[in-house]
């Protein structure tokens, strides 16, 4: 039987201090999310253009030293070592929320684990499902997995929604864990030829700047070259070279030295996420999008056969269907069979509709699209297809269920920005219930 005893609600407010972190994560997340709109459209543009051939030449131009290696195309270079910088950020994000953040609490943490979780098995099973006993096919099922942070952030800014608290770090949460859990499936599904002999030679400079930074050394000339090695040797490794951004980023300390749980005020986590997520949200994904989004439809007919191939059609039922399935069902079932509540200022409504924006999954899906499916297979393209057609769909869905809402979403941000005290801090956050909304 259901225990009826209140519990924390679900998709509360949180602390001033997180609540306004993550506002500014987001407003950085926003702008890159815009350049990665337009460098996508640009790729789309210039790839059916009569250039078509300039643009395809200078994604696979190579460059870099041939005895290391990595004398490797500007497209493998944007997913194998732009991203990298981008999952260091996303590992750096990671420590911060289950270290210092809120969500070091198990009860507060386990509402968006559980439902990133689901957001990623259900699209998973939908694409299985879509391509059940297709040749070769099925090796695509973890495209439809990912959510897109920046992308998602893009959507709701051109449809003006004012997303509350609640809401905005429920949407980071998820697609922070969300990314973690694609490194694992990447890494673990996604890794053929293994060489144990360069992945353990990764551990030596990777322990060298777990050192400096714990002793809070800042030298770029000291960290860099570390985490460059770092990179090249897990890359030679054969492991997906984006795995050493995580596995830097967790190595960055957050808390204190005598161990407080409040984060260091200019740490060595707060100095390295100011420096590098700028160079992530607004030229790593960026330039990543433009080399992976280009994809020669080949007009109206060429389209119509796309979307008819079980590889498209798997990834826009997954991110579309999959993620508002696999997350809405998850966050309910949690209300149904155990003691948390909705909170009092928001609606289911909000709730599918947050799941239907975490069905874009652009950055994460193109790479796990390149590491199934060969660039020279035409499955390349249909994954292209499926991606950037069942992320715009997502994306309008999302605007049409949030939009409808946005009158509530103005009235909860007027209430979240009020500080009648003139404290420095809005006067819902002082109040000893604040994660129960307008109540």
């Amino acid at each position: 039987m259901r225990d009826e005893t209140p519990g924390e609600p679900i998709l509360g407010r949180g602390s001033w201090s997180e609540t306004a972190r993550i506002t500014a994560i987001l407003r950085k997340e926003t702008v890159g999310g815009a350049l990665v709109l337009a460098a996508t459209v640009i790729a789309l543009v210039w790839a059916n253009s009569p250039a078509a051939d300039s643009y395809h030449a200078l994604r696979g131009f190579q460059i870099g030293p041939e005895r290391l290696h990595l004398n490797l195309s500007l497209g493998t270079w944007g997913a194998d070592g732009l991203l990298a910088i981008f999952f260091f950020v996303v590992g750096l994000e990671l420590k911060r929320e289950f270290v210092a953040g809120d969500l070091r609490s198990p009860r507060r943490a386990a509402l968006p684990i559980l439902a990133a979780v689901g957001g990623m098995a259900v699209p998973a099973l939908f694409y299985v499902a879509v391509n059940f006993g297709g040749d070769g096919t099925l090796r695509g099922w973890a495209i439809p997995t990912a959510t897109d942070i920046a992308f998602a952030l893009a959507a709701l800014a051109i449809v003006g929604t004012h997303l509350p608290a609640a809401l905005r770090t429920f949407l980071l949460t998820l697609a922070v864990v969300d990314d973690l859990l694609a490194i694992v499936i990447i890494g673990v599904f996604y890794t053929t030829d293994l060489h144990f002999i360069a992945l353990l030679a990764a551990l030596v400079p990777l322990a060298l700047f777990t050192v400096a930074v714990q002793r809070r050394i800042r030298a770029w000339w000291v960290l860099l070259p570390l985490a460059a090695l770092t990179w090249v040797l897990v890359h030679e490794s054969g492991v997906h070279a984006t795995i050493a951004g995580v596995l830097l980023g967790f190595a960055v300390p957050v808390l204190r030295n005598n161990g407080h749980h409040e984060p260091e005020h200019g740490g060595m986590a707060e100095h390295l996420e100011h420096r590098f997520r700028p160079i992530s949200a607004g030229f790593a994904v960026p330039v990543f999008a433009f080399m992976a989004a280009g994809v020669t439809i080949g007009g109206l007919t060429g389209f119509t056969d796309a979307l008819s191939e079980s590889v498209t059609l798997g990834i826009i039922v997954g991110l579309v269907a999959g993620k508002a399935v696999g997350i809405f069902g998850t966050t309910y079932v949690l209300h149904r069979f155990t003691r948390v509540q909705l909170d009092a200022s928001l609606g289911w409504a909000d709730v599918f509709g947050l799941s239907l924006l975490a069905g874009i999954g652009f950055t994460v899906s193109l790479l796990i699209g390149e590491l199934a499916f060969s660039a020279t297979t035409h499955r390349d393209d249909d994954v292209k297809i499926g991606v950037l057609v069942g992320s715009v769909l997502a994306a309008v869905l999302a605007a049409i269920v949030l939009r409808a809402r946005n009158r509530v979403y103005a009235r909860l941000r007027a209430l979240e920005e009020l500080d009648v005290d003139h404290d420095g801090i809005p006067d819902v956050f002082d109040e000893p219930t604040r994660g129960a909304g307008s109540r």
